[in-house]
């Protein structure tokens, strides 16, 4: 099995995914949206990755320098909330591909302000399919003395923090290993986790790429003609993108902002001391109202929150964009890609989150 080797260095993180950069994977957007809508996993192949235009790019840019001290300052909130609560023994397993910026940052931070220099592997974890099993093994028998603590960047309706809790419970059941499902997010706008820097649904620069800001891999691949019984899940790593690629630049960009932090990281921790940081699910209450509201039979094409949103306009066919006030200059982004895609966008403003992508229903052949 060929391991992948992304665009980062080995010293931020070690990817744990089989590589199927020469497998031909992708499908178009139509194509792919009728095969997952009849069926077909979501897993088994891959988007055409969007190529992002220059007013875009100008968009990532912008909120890059807007938001890079606070994106920093949330990044040091939950890597001491985390060591406060379990210690420094620990390692990192970030979830791809939204998990694996924030996780470099997280172990970056960690070794400037405590000196600790934490193992950081990335793992895929797919809805409906669970964690990567041979991964997960991998890393309990390369650090046996170790806690895992997994890493992403937000929670939408919270699918992925179920399916961690899922993927947990089965390792146990089957290998006799506890592992601790509690993930670790930077922004948590479902009230889908206890460990976050904050419940704000703001834009974190990074939802607005995708290989090009996340080591140049792709979506991750479960597909049993490529992917073997002991083999890692699967992903491409796209070199054909190498001169668009800013996952160096962007995880630099933000690093560069630890040391100016402090007086933020203090104000918000004492902030969350004071919080009740328990689940609630909230989000869910929203998609509920928004499922009934519109008629959506699936809840699956509902996609809450700024970085999901942004996802639906990135890879999915989406139906329409809903914005809790247009005005927000956290949805910049997404209205140019909505501009762009040619893509209907409503004001609704009973939702716990700043938008929500929805994905258009596609019409079952007779």
């Amino acid at each position: 099995m060929q391991i992948l080797t992304g665009s980062y260095s080995s010293n931020d993180v070690v990817f744990l995914l089989k590589d199927l950069s020469d497998a031909s994977l992708e499908r178009s957007l139509n194509e792919r949206e009728e095969a997952i809508q009849s069926g077909v996993h979501y897993s088994e192949m891959l988007p055409v990755e969007y190529e992002p235009t220059a007013a875009y790019l100008n968009l990532f840019y912008e909120s890059l320098h807007t938001s890079k001290r606070k994106v920093a300052a949330g990044v040091g909130t939950i890597s001491e909330l985390l060591i406060e609560k379990k210690g420094e023994n620990l390692v990192l397993v970030s979830l791809a591909r939204a998990g694996t910026p924030i996780g470099i940052l997280m172990k970056r931070y960690i070794k400037m302000k405590y000196g600790t220099d934490l193992p950081h592997y990335c793992v895929s974890i797919i809805r409906g399919r669970g964690i990567d099993e041979n991964a997960m093994l991998y890393i309990t028998n390369h650090h046996p003395a170790k806690q895992i603590v997994f890493v992403d960047g937000w929670t939408g309706k919270g699918a992925i923090s179920k399916e961690l809790t899922r993927s947990v419970d089965m390792f146990k059941e089957k290998h006799g290993i506890t592992l601790d499902d509690e993930l670790v997010v930077l922004a948590d706008p479902g009230h889908c986790s206890s460990l976050y820097g904050t419940r704000e649904d703001y834009l974190i620069p990074s939802a607005c790429l995708n290989s090009t800001v996340s080591g140049l891999i792709s979506r991750t691949v479960l597909n049993s003609h490529w992917i073997g019984e002991t083999d890692f899940h699967g992903a491409k790593v796209y070199s054909e993108l190498r001169d668009k690629d800013v996952s160096n630049y962007y995880v630099d960009v933000i690093t560069a902002e630890f040391e100016a932090t402090g007086a933020l990281i203090e104000a918000t921790k004492a902030t969350l001391r004071n919080t009740d940081m328990t689940p609630t699910w909230l989000g869910l209450e929203t998609v509920a109202l928004i499922q009934k509201h519109y008629g959506i039979e699936d809840m699956n094409l509902i996609k809450p929150g700024v970085g999901e949103t942004t996802r639906v306009l990135l890879r999915r066919l989406p139906w329409k964009i809903l914005v809790k006030d247009l005005n927000d200059p956290q949805i910049k982004h997404i209205l140019q890609l909505a501009k762009e895609r040619d893509v209907p966008v409503e004001v609704y403003e009973q939702m716990a989150y700043t938008c929500c992508g929805l994905i258009k229903p596609v019409e079952k052949k007779l």
